[in-house]
């Protein structure tokens, strides 16, 4: 492995943000892991463990040790009487894992086409769209912990995922893994046999609006992709770290009393009774859709997406984010969550 000192990481983030890696390795293996945990010097520095990038506002430059995840890699391990078993090395986009299954005659992952980032950040947010989340769809994951460079197999129960939460969030004093290791490959579950899910009103207008009201993975696959992309900016063009804020889940009697102050108000029932609003519509209804800060700004298409529009700092997203809870807290009484980490 070959250091590299002083690496800018504007291109390893996809919002775009100015910063500096002091040392950067990339790993390519699990025994890359170890090497690094085993040498001398990198073993006892502290380590930031760096994927796609796309899930990330970086404020400052990172003075511990970058491991760029870049493990290669999709294979079919098994098929089951109930189910296809994919694993994916960490450093993979899980877009190409999409696709890839798709194009293998395996559906599942098609309701989660065209997120950003790499397989190995997918269990990290316990990413989701269009009514899956990739809990649903996981069956293990492999992790070298950065301490003892041991190698260990986790399934679903050790990961508590949560609605874009998992232990690889957490930290060390509230039981969870942040820091702590490094994820190298996760395997992924596409049940048998396969049902469409359809239970989101994007989709269902796209079935309302072409006539096909039985499609198959591949269709669902392609109306996915065309949402995405209508709705969404290209952080290679527009950088951005896609959905900035959580969906709030709010308790019916929340619900009702937003719902009595704005009728319009966009929320899903959820099966244990309570209510998701979309945090898109509340920003909307604040009327940040457009405005910015610096070169930070809310995507005028999608006030879910915070972009840059050119020149943006960390500080200035951050500043922009902050005054955008303020205002949703103020007028509604919810205070919205960020899902991008902020370093």
């Amino acid at each position: 492995m070959v250091p590299e000192h002083d690496v800018k990481l504007k291109d390893y983030n996809s919002f775009g943000l100015p910063a500096q890696g002091r040392v950067l390795l990339r790993v390519r293996s699990q025994a890359d892991v170890r090497r690094v945990v085993d040498h001398p010097q990198w073993g006892r520095a502290p380590k930031f463990v760096l994927g796609g990038g796309s899930n990330l506002v970086l404020t400052k430059d990172i003075e511990a040790v970058v491991l760029k995840v870049e493990i290669p890699g999709i294979r079919l391990v098994a098929e089951r009487e109930d189910a296809w078993i994919v694993e994916a090395g960490a450093g993979v986009l899980w877009h190409e894992v999409v696709a890839w299954t798709l194009d293998q005659g395996i559906p599942g992952l098609e309701n989660m086409a065209l997120i950003p980032g790499t397989v190995g950040a997918a269990p990290v947010q316990n990413i989701g769209a269009y009514g899956v989340e990739l809990k649903d769809r996981f069956e293990s994951l492999d992790v070298v912990d950065l301490v003892t460079g041991r190698a260990v197999t986790l399934d679903a129960r050790t990961c508590a995922f949560g609605y874009r939460d998992s232990v690889f969030k957490r930290s060390s004093t509230e039981g969870g893994l942040a820091g702590k290791c490094v994820i190298t490959h996760v395997r992924l579950r596409c049940p048998k046999p396969w049902q469409p899910q359809l239970g989101y009103y994007d989709l269902e207008r796209k079935m309302e609006q072409t006539g096909i009201h039985s499609p198959d993975a591949r269709q669902v696959f392609d109306w996915v992709c065309a949402i995405r992309r209508a709705k969404l900016p290209d952080p290679a063009v527009l950088g951005n770290a896609g959905s900035f804020f959580k969906n709030p889940v709010v308790t019916p009697e929340q619900c009702r009393d937003i719902i009595a102050r704005d009728p319009h108000v966009v929320h899903y029932p959820m099966p244990d009774g309570s209510f998701k609003l979309a945090a898109g519509w509340l920003i909307d209804a604040c009327g940040w859709k457009g405005k910015a800060v610096g070169g930070a700004a809310v995507y005028d298409k999608q006030a879910l997406v915070l972009v840059n529009r050119g020149g943006a700092t960390g500080a200035e997203v951050v500043t922009l984010a902050r005054a955008i809870q303020e205002s949703v807290y103020g007028r509604f009484g919810i205070r919205l969550e960020p899902e991008p980490l902020v370093v």
